[in-house]
């Protein structure tokens, strides 16, 4: 927890008995499970922000079932190659249930791994079962975290202040983005959608960051159980754009073939 800071005033935090303290007096009180709320109440534009509780289930299981394990394998690969053998912190913005951060956390045991998350459902289940791991429930807009403070920023899908990036981020430092590539689920959005649109595929330009590495993952899943498949649409907004037709004659096909389709952009701050 030494790398959060006070999100009222951004003073340093301490830990004080089960809690955390800045030199203004801030509190606040570790969970149960071990993580740390740091999203004030009046920053909330809904009571419970974030994905919700279904949503969150569905995407647990459906990543412990490996399906996107050869993602967590390629962003594993990458950190390693960046800082082997070297000890790095490593904030996952938006981690929801950490999945991607405790997947590479054992392939990098070195690394002080923080997770970060809106979601209080995501991060409760995260904290209870990856114990090596920081977790702190705050704005991806508003990070508390002191400047330059991160060697790496892991962002999967999360929208996120690009001035923050640059604040967090050392010099020197990395910033590895996964979008979703022009066939991502392709075979759901046709289901769902009167026209496709394709995903932007063009890497963004970020100010301070030049652009090291692109790289293009690509593979199919073949699904046969109808469990999957569930859990792969609850874990996306399909799961609420869809009508109950095209609900019901996706899970009546009984197995899917599916494109997963990831860019994978590397980012290096300038010195």
């Amino acid at each position: 927890m030494k790398n959060f800071i006070c999100p009222h005033c951004k003073s340093s935090l301490r830990l004080q008995n089960r809690s955390l303290i800045c030199e203004n007096r801030h509190c606040f009180d570790l969970a149960k499970e071990g993580y740390v709320n740091l999203l004030p109440v009046n920053w909330k534009k809904t009571k419970d922000p974030g994905d919700n509780s279904k949503m969150m289930m569905a995407r647990r299981a459906f990543l412990e079932s490996g399906h996107y394990e050869p993602l967590a394998d390629k962003l594993a690969e990458i950190i390693k190659k960046i800082h082997e053998n070297e000890r790095a912190t490593l904030l996952d913005l938006g981690c929801g249930e950490g999945y991607y951060a405790a997947y590479i956390k054992e392939q990098n045991r070195a690394i002080n791994m923080l997770g970060l998350d809106i979601s209080k459902t995501a991060i409760r289940y995260a904290s209870k079962k990856y114990k090596d791991i920081s977790f702190s429930v705050a704005s991806a807009f508003q990070i508390p975290i002191s400047d330059n403070e991160l060697d790496i920023v892991l962002r999967i899908y999360a929208p996120s202040s690009d001035s923050e990036l640059q604040r967090v981020i050392k010099k020197g430092g990395y910033l590895i983005t996964v979008t979703p590539g022009e066939r991502h689920l392709y075979q759901l959005r046709d289901i769902i959608y009167r026209e496709v649109r394709k995903h932007r595929e063009e890497a963004k330009e970020l100010k301070l960051f030049q652009l090291e590495e692109k790289i293009k993952l690509t593979y199919s899943l073949d699904i046969q159980d109808l469990p999957t498949i569930q859990n792969l649409l609850e874990m996306t907004p399909f799961g609420w754009k869809i009508s109950e037709e095209d609900k019901d004659g996706l899970y009546k096909m009984g197995q899917w073939h599916i494109d997963c389709d990831f860019n994978i952009e590397v980012y290096k701050r300038d010195d």
